[in-house]
């Protein structure tokens, strides 16, 4: 995705957005913070503070997908007793397939934007063995 020349040799751990640039590389504050604003309602993108101060935008988004992913865990609990009686048997396995596709995405966002407030936040990442 970059050309190697360009980006300095750091380590980033699996799960690691491919949008993002590795810290301490040229741009990735910026790749950094647009990756944060896309986890984020679009209102996000009008604060100035949440601009100015990518960690306080990566709490926020780490916050706001943490209560997408309990929404649909509570929907996913709750869905074949909420729709059994008004639709079919099939349309509600398919409903079921659409949430846990979302749960896992949802999941690999989380420990994205994880990542990403942890190197905002100054940690280094190292390999493991």
């Amino acid at each position: 995705m970059f050309d190697d020349e360009e980006v300095p040799r750091v380590y980033v751990p699996p799960g690691w957005p491919a949008a993002v640039r590795p810290p301490g590389a040229e741009g990735w504050l910026r790749s950094a913070t647009a990756f944060l604003l896309d986890q984020c309602p679009p209102e996000y993108r009008s604060h100035s503070v949440l601009l100015r101060h990518p960690v306080v935008l990566a709490r926020f988004a780490a916050a706001f997908v943490a209560s997408q992913l309990d929404a649909t865990r509570n929907n996913l609990a709750g869905v074949r007793p909420g729709l059994g009686d008004v639709v079919e048997g099939g349309t509600i396995e398919a409903a079921v397939a659409v949430l846990q596709q979302e749960e896992a995405r949802l999941v690999r966002v989380a420990r994205a934007v994880g990542l990403v407030e942890q190197a905002l936040r100054d940690v280094r990442f190292k390999p493991r063995l």
